[in-house]
């Protein structure tokens, strides 16, 4: 789970939570700009709201109990049916809603359903609701784009300085030109496993399913040290240093950056 966000909605601070990297929006906050004495249950005993969480449920969940969304169901609306968070979870394996312990405790919805649980306290709220969330969504989006765009371009300088002292001093004279790439992969990879402990391959057969490749899913922390450990790789190339040796410095630099990176405050401004 990471760390909380909040958005101000009509003077209402609202904590948002990330689970399994799925915005989900604190229903216990929202509740509170509600006027008169209601919980959550009261919501969930509206036939409306079964029959919705039923819908998403099935669109977006694989493990959705339909046998027990059904009594649950055919129960609705009852006035003597009640219905917690935690039950429906526990009877539907539903993963739209959440019942949190802890710090952050209460119970949060996929923004999907929060929106709607929002409609439920007013019109006017829900509305409010999505603006504030798109708002806080287009301002991560903003800030990851210019530490997106500053890293690859310290990736891409570096990288010009690294390959320019591999083709000056590892290269040989008159080689093929899928000779000398398989040389920049390989001293590619001094790098990857100096910094992620592993190659490039290796990192694509235990990652089948993930987008772009090992560098891609860097964090911050990681595309700055490589950035250094680039540079530094090429002079000592340059130097002559055989690639074994290399790689045991580089390695070493890279834990000595990254431990002072993750306790820099400046550096985790940018997250």
């Amino acid at each position: 789970m990471a760390k909380n966000k909040t958005i101000t909605v009509q003077g209402l601070e609202i904590t948002i939570l990330k689970f399994e990297n799925q915005d989900y929006i604190s229903l216990t906050n929202m509740l509170e700009a509600k006027d008169g004495d209601f919980f959550i249950s009261d919501w969930l005993r509206n036939r409306n709201t079964v029959e919705f969480l039923g819908i998403w449920e099935s669109i977006y969940n694989p493990n959705f109990n339909y046998g027990e969304f059904a009594i649950i169901k055919s129960q609705a609306g009852l006035n003597n049916y009640k219905l917690s968070v935690k039950e429906w979870v526990a009877k539907t394996n539903a993963i739209g809603l959440k019942a949190t312990a802890g710090r952050y405790g209460g119970t949060y919805a996929h923004k999907d359903l929060a929106f709607e649980f929002g409609m439920w306290i007013s019109a006017e709220f829900k509305i409010y609701l999505i603006k504030e969330f798109q708002r806080l969504k287009e301002d991560e989006n903003d800030r990851l784009h210019l530490t997106w765009n500053l890293n690859r371009t310290l990736s891409k300088i570096n990288y010009r300085i690294h390959t320019d002292a591999i083709k000056q001093t590892i290269i040989p004279e008159n080689i093929t030109k899928e000779q000398a790439h398989f040389i920049y992969a390989n001293e590619a990879d001094v790098l990857n496993v100096a910094l992620f402990g592993k190659t490039a391959k290796q990192w694509r057969t235990e990652n089948p399913t993930a987008d772009g490749n090992i560098r891609d899913q860097a964090t911050i922390e990681q595309l700055l040290v490589l950035a250094n450990i680039e540079s530094m790789n090429a002079e000592f190339i340059r130097l002559e240093i055989s690639q074994s040796d290399r790689l045991i410095k580089l390695n070493q630099i890279a834990i000595n950056q990254l431990q002072s990176l993750t306790t820099n405050p400046n550096i985790q401004k940018l997250k």
